[in-house]
């Protein structure tokens, strides 16, 4: 169940990230409107992702957030070419920390 919800997360994160970098390409780098429409259904796709998770909403955003923050500074460095620095990946295994804590932790 944890590979399991660990994929939904990685899938919900390129959606975000990938629905948005082709907005942001239509709309600040003049590409073709059918890149920001693209995006935008990524976008919707991203919105459906999360519903598949065990957890309520508020835990699974709030993990969530830490994978958001893994794979933008991954983005940045494999689509932008930005090598992330030793505090970016501090940052991100603090972040995977937490997400381990909120999601993963045994509960009583």
């Amino acid at each position: 169940m944890i590979i399991k919800s660990i994929i939904y997360f990685i899938l919900a994160g390129l959606c975000e990230i990938g629905g948005g970098y082709l907005v942001w390409l239509w709309l600040r780098e003049g590409r073709p409107i059918l890149y920001g429409l693209t995006g935008g259904a990524i976008l919707i796709l991203y919105g459906v992702i999360p519903t598949l998770q065990p957890a309520n909403f508020g835990r699974i955003y709030a993990a969530y957030g830490g994978v958001f923050i893994v794979l933008s500074i991954l983005w940045g460095w494999k689509i932008d070419g930005v090598t992330p620095d030793r505090f970016d990946v501090i940052g991100g295994l603090i972040a995977l920390i937490g997400v381990a804590v909120i999601m993963y932790w045994p509960r009583g």
